[in-house]
C-alpha cells in the first residue's frame, strides 16, 4: 500500500466521519490566516500615516485594527486546536476500537504467535502516532499553507522583486525536510519495535515476579530491563536529534534570506524603488512567514512518522482470520452429540511437523469419553480442534453428522463448554467471573452453579462473598478455588457438550473427590471428552482413545484396554504405585 493509498484509507475509514467539524476547523485556520497577514500589511499605512505623514486621525484606528488582527489570530487559533484535538482523539479512539475488535477476532493461532506486548504496544503507541496525521498534519498544513499564501500576498503587494527572492528559499528547506522524514520514519519503526520489546519483558516481569524472588534473580532482571530501557532511550534520542535537526537548517537558510533581502532591500530603498514603509510591511510579512515555512518543511517528518505506524497498524485491522465461517453456513442441529474424527491432521503454524496424524475416532453422545496419552501426544489439541479453535491441516470433524467447517461459528461454541488445566479468570467480581458465560444468569443460577462445583461454601466465607474481586487471573485465591470457579463457570452455561482439559490438576484429593461429584453433575446425560492426569478419573468412561505421538493406536473400555493395548496398560500401573 502506497503512502498516497494510506492516507486516502485513513480519510475514508476515520476522518471523513468529521468532514462538517474539519470544515469548521479549515475556516478557523482561514481567519488565522487572514489576520496573520493583515497584521503584515496594517504596518504599512501605520508607519506611512503615522510615522512619516503625522497622520492624528488615525492614532486610535490603526492600533485598533492591529491589536483586532491578533486577538482574532488568537481566538481562532485556540478554536481551530480545539476543534483538531477533539476530531485527533475521536480518530485515536476509532482507531483503538478497530485495532482491539480485530485482535479479540484473531485466531489462535496469530495470537499465539506473537507476545502479547507487542499488541500493547500497536494499541498505545502506533495508535497515538498514526492519528498525528489528522491531528498535527491536517491543523498545521492548511493553517500555514493559507498563512504563508496570505503573507505572500502582503510580500508581492510591497514588493515583487524582493518576494521571489524570499520564494527561493522555501524549496531549499522542503528538499532538506524530504530526507529527514526518511529518516524520522526508520527510527520511529525501530523505536516502536523496542517499545513493544519493553512491554513484553515488563509483562513477563509482572508475570513471574515470584519465580523472580524464589530464584534470587532480581539483580538478573533489573540489568536486563536497564538494557531494554537503555536501547530504546537512544532511538528515542535519534529521534529528538532528527526533529531538532531541521532548526539549524531552517537558522542558516533563514539568516541567508534576511541578509539576501537587506542587502536588496537597501538597493531599492536607496534608488528610490522602495518605501521605508513599504519594507517594514514587507519585513514583518517575511518574519511572520518564518514559522509556517519551518512548519510545512518539517510537516514531512510528522507525515513519515505516522505513515510508519499506519503500517503497522492498518494490516492487523485489515487481517483475514482463518477461522471463519461461509456465506452458506447453518446453525448446528445438536441431537445425540456423537462427534466423528475422520482422517483428522494438524500442524500448527510456522511447524513441518503434524502434531496429528490420519486421526479417526468416533466420540459417543451423551457418554463420557476420554483422551489418554504422554504429555505432547496431541491430546489437547484433539479438544481445541472441536469448537474451532485451529482448523485441520487435513480432513474433518462432524457432529451428528455435520461438518463443523459448513457450521456458524457462534453455533457451534453455544453448545461446547471448556474447563481447562490452564485456568483464565478475569480482574472482576466472583460473581462475574462465573456469570461471564451467561452474564443474564439469575443469583439463583449463580449459586447453584456454585454448589454444584462446590465453590459456594469458599465464597460464602469471603467477606464481600460473591462481590469479591479476585485480582488478575484469580491471584487472590488457590488454585483449587480457581478451577472450581471455571468449574461453575461451564456449569452454568448448560451445554450439551463438554471438554474437560486436566480439569482436576491443579487440585488435593479430598477436593478432587468433591469435583469429582461436580463434574458427574456437570456431564451428565452430556457428550464429554476428558483428558486426567489420574487414571481413575476417566474409568467409567465408555469409551477410552490412547493417543500416542499423535495418532490414535488403541481405544475401548478400560478392562478391555488393559488387555490389548500395552501403551495404556503401563499408563495404569504407573498410577497405581504412584497412588
Amino acid at each position: 500500500m502506497s503512502n498516497f493509498e494510506i492516507i486516502k484509507r485513513l480519510y475514508n475509514d476515520y476522518t471523513v466521519r468529521f468532514k462538517y467539524k474539519l470544515l469548521l476547523a479549515i475556516f478557523f485556520t482561514l481567519v488565522v490566516a487572514a489576520s496573520t497577514a493583515s497584521i503584515a500589511w496594517l504596518l504599512d499605512p501605520a508607519i506611512k500615516k503615522l510615522f512619516i505623514e503625522k497622520n492624528q486621525t488615525l492614532l486610535l484606528l490603526i492600533p485598533g485594527f492591529i491589536i483586532l488582527a491578533f486577538t482574532s489570530k488568537g481566538v481562532s487559533l485556540y478554536l481551530a486546536r480545539i476543534t483538531m484535538i477533539g476530531i485527533a482523539n475521536d480518530v485515536e479512539a476509532l482507531v483503538k476500537i478497530d485495532l482491539s475488535k480485530a485482535l479479540i477476532k484473531a485466531d489462535s493461532d496469530y495470537i499465539d504467535d506473537k507476545h502479547s506486548g507487542k499488541f500493547l504496544s500497536n494499541i498505545t503507541y502506533d495508535a497515538s502516532l498514526l492519528t498525528d496525521l489528522v491531528g498535527v498534519v491536517i491543523l498545521n498544513f492548511f493553517k500555514d499553507s493559507l498563512t504563508l499564501i496570505g503573507l505572500l500576498f502582503v510580500m508581492f503587494y510591497q514588493n515583487w522583486k524582493l518576494a521571489l527572492i524570499a520564494i527561493i528559499m522555501i524549496p531549499l528547506a522542503s528538499f532538506a525536510a524530504k530526507n529527514l522524514g526518511r529518516r524520522m520514519g526508520k527510527i520511529t519503526t525501530e523505536a516502536q519495535v523496542e517499545a513493544g520489546n519493553l512491554t513484553s519483558y515488563l509483562l513477563e516481569i509482572f508475570k513471574n515476579h515470584k519465580i523472580i524472588k524464589i530464584f534470587q534473580q532480581e539483580n538478573k532482571e533489573n540489568i536486563r530491563v536497564k538494557n531494554r530501557i537503555d536501547i530504546l532511550k537512544e532511538k528515542n534520542k535519534k529521534i529528538a536529534t532528527v526533529l531538532v535537526r531541521a532548526t539549524p537548517i531552517m537558522e542558516t537558510l533563514t539568516g541567508i534570506m534576511i541578509g539576501s533581502l537587506i542587502f536588496a532591500a537597501g538597493k531599492l530603498i536607496l534608488s528610490g524603488e522602495l518605501g521605508l514603509n513599504n519594507f517594514f510591511s514587507f519585513l514583518a510579512a517575511m518574519m511572520l512567514a518564518y514559522q509556517p515555512v519551518r512548519s510545512l518543511a518539517t510537516l514531512n517528518m510528522t507525515i513519515n512518522t505516522g505513515l510508519s505506524a499506519a503500517k503497522r497498524v492498518l494490516p492487523i485491522v485489515d487481517m483475514k482470520n482463518l477461522i471463519d465461517e461461509k456465506k452458506d453456513a447453518v446453525n448446528l442441529e445438536l441431537k445425540i452429540g456423537n462427534i466423528e474424527f475422520k482422517n483428522v491432521s494438524f500442524k500448527y503454524k510456522n511447524t513441518e511437523k503434524n502434531v496429528l496424524n490420519s486421526i479417526n475416532l468416533k466420540i459417543i453422545g451423551g457418554k463420557m469419553n476420554a483422551l489418554v496419552g504422554h504429555s505432547g501426544a496431541g491430546k489437547s489439541t484433539i479438544l481445541n480442534l472441536i469448537p474451532r479453535f485451529f482448523n485441520c491441516t487435513d480432513g474433518s470433524i462432524l457432529i451428528d453428522n455435520q461438518s463443523i467447517n459448513k457450521l456458524k461459528i457462534e453455533s457451534l461454541r453455544k453448545h461446547i463448554s471448556l474447563v481447562s488445566q490452564d485456568t483464565t479468570l478475569f480482574d472482576d467480581t466472583i460473581r462475574n467471573n462465573i456469570s461471564y458465560s451467561k452474564p443474564d444468569a439469575t443469583d439463583e443460577e449463580i449459586i447453584e452453579a456454585s454448589k454444584n462445583s462446590f465453590s459456594h461454601d469458599f465464597i460464602d466465607k469471603l467477606p464481600k462473598k460473591y462481590e469479591t474481586q479476585i485480582g488478575e487471573n484469580g491471584v487472590k485465591l488457590s488454585g483449587g478455588e480457581k478451577q472450581r470457579l471455571s468449574i461453575a463457570r461451564a456449569i452454568l452455561k448448560k451445554t450439551s457438550i463438554i471438554l474437560l482439559d486436566e480439569a482436576t490438576s491443579s487440585l488435593d484429593s479430598e477436593t478432587e473427590n468433591k469435583i469429582q461429584k461436580g463434574l458427574s453433575f456437570l456431564t451428565k446425560n452430556k457428550t464429554t471428552i476428558v483428558i486426567a492426569h489420574r487414571l481413575s478419573t476417566i474409568l467409567n468412561s465408555e469409551k477410552i482413545f490412547v493417543i500416542d505421538k499423535g495418532q490414535l493406536i488403541s481405544e475401548g473400555t478400560h478392562s478391555t484396554l488393559l488387555e490389548t493395548s500395552s501403551v495404556y496398560k503401563n499408563f495404569y500401573e504407573k498410577q497405581l504405585r504412584r497412588d
